[in-house]
């Protein structure tokens, strides 16, 4: 039978679609379809330039390191809502090392991508539990984090087969075995004749040249291995005020343009942290240790730089700290940092913060945070602070993955001139850092030091 074109009611859709009725699929108008049945999507006016090789790669892994605003996570999106209605035995999972995350990331990204295609009334797309289903087929897109890895190994599809993944922010997992896990649960034969391929796909900023995905993917790519870098520069949509956050990146942290910015790997030299590991616990059992205490920590961000707050406990007699639970992001308001406190269930915690904004403070006071009260800043204390907390050992949950990223890439700063090591942190990386420093204060200025 003849493909036919027919238009959407509009109070469901408004561009017209092409309906296959071999497949039995609904295609949106932006793409073209050949004699021979193939869907063709014009890329550049759907997505932009730049990612043609990465849209037509069939290998098995897809790698993608890029800097902000380098479209690699929008443009994963799109490549998974298009090449879903494209094959009609194909089903996905998404992938970040916590579940929580997932929502406010690549959850939002797919529902961003379904509406710019304009196929938004033939998504399912239910946020509890996370899934998106795309109702001509019945095909599922899969949302789990590595915190809850039974979940992961344990999906059984009712249409078609899985076959691609999309593994976001893949910084995050530090762990090969932890890859290899997910890499195996890609497995079992495709249709035949249905053109499926089996592929994993993983976003990341590039923050350390030390970690496992360089030498995996980027320093001996095999034939199967597609690796590449994008920056903002190949994003055309960008407006003059996008671009001056990078020409100002440039200028102000050379050292951060060149991962945040260009895309490449972070060279990480002189950590100012060593003691520490990342390791599962209980919190309720550290909760129980005799002489632990609780601290909190926040630090102040808005635009560019985020908002954190630090949450842990501490125990001076065995010298160890553990990093049990975190808030960190970006453009959050005086309210909304005190939603989500309030939402975590720390309302009534006392929480040392900032004390260079007593505004936010008080603000945060009025709307509910009674214990927060301001960090006693004085001469030497972030070298102080920092000494105090070289002493511990430090216990990260693997939840706690941005307090994970900035350790591991807080370090002392390097004179220009002489290329020796100074003894002051780089301004970067230390949002939860200075959140830490904060919530120990009150132990750490004994007999130790004073910040007055």
């Amino acid at each position: 039978m003849p493909l036919k074109t027919k238009t959407a009611p509009k109070s469901q859709v408004s561009s017209q679609y092409v309906f296959d009725y071999q497949k039995r699929i609904l295609f949106p108008a932006q793409y073209t379809l050949t004699s021979s049945g193939k869907v063709e999507v014009k890329l550049p006016e759907v997505v932009g330039k730049g990612y043609g090789t990465f849209w037509r790669w069939e290998g098995r892994y897809r790698v993608v390191k890029g800097s902000r605003a380098s479209k690699k996570s929008k443009t994963t999106a799109l490549w998974f809502i298009t090449n879903m209605m494209k094959y009609p035995d194909a089903n996905a999972l998404i992938i970040r090392k916590t579940f929580r995350t997932l929502k406010d990331s690549c959850f939002t990204e797919l529902r961003w991508a379904i509406h710019r295609l304009g196929v938004d009334a033939f998504w399912d797309v239910k946020e509890s539990p996370l899934e998106m289903t795309y109702k001509p087929t019945g095909q599922k897109i899969y949302f789990r984090g590595l915190d809850d890895p039974l979940k992961v190994t344990s999906i059984t599809v009712k249409t078609g087969c899985l076959c691609w993944m999309w593994i976001e922010e893949a910084y995050e997992i530090s762990s090969e075995d932890d890859f290899n896990m997910l890499d195996e649960s890609i497995r079992g034969a495709v249709p035949e004749g249905s053109g499926l391929f089996k592929q994993i796909t993983l976003t990341l900023n590039p923050w350390n040249e030390h970690h496992w995905i360089k030498a995996r993917f980027f320093d001996a790519p095999d034939s199967e291995t597609l690796a590449l870098t994008t920056n903002y520069l190949c994003n055309e949509w960008l407006d003059a005020a996008d671009l001056k956050v990078f020409d100002a990146m440039k200028k102000q942290n050379p050292r951060r343009y060149k991962v945040a910015g260009l895309g490449e790997w972070g060279i990480v030299d002189g950590l100012v942290y060593e003691n520490w590991e990342e390791k599962l616990f209980s919190i309720e059992e550290v909760r129980a240790i005799k002489g632990v205490k609780t601290v909190f920590g926040l630090d102040f961000g808005y635009t560019n730089d985020p908002s954190a707050l630090f949450c842990g406990f501490i125990d001076p007699a065995s010298k160890t700290i553990w990093v049990f639970d975190e808030m960190y992001g970006t453009g959050m308001s005086n309210e909304a940092i005190a939603a989500e406190i309030i939402r975590m269930g720390y309302q009534k915690e006392k929480i040392t913060a900032d004390c260079s904004e007593p505004k936010s403070i008080d603000r945060l006071r009025e709307l509910g945070l009674k214990g927060i009260r301001k960090a006693r800043k004085g001469k030497d204390s972030v070298n102080n602070g920092i000494d105090f907390l070289q002493d511990y050992h430090i216990i990260i949950h693997p939840r706690c993955v941005n307090f994970l990223t900035e350790i591991g890439n807080y370090q002392w700063d390097t004179d220009r001139k002489t290329g020796k090591k100074l003894n002051i942190p780089v301004d970067d990386f230390n949002h939860l850092m200075d959140g830490m420093r904060y919530a120990v204060e009150d132990i750490a200025k004994g007999d130790t030091f004073s910040f007055e």
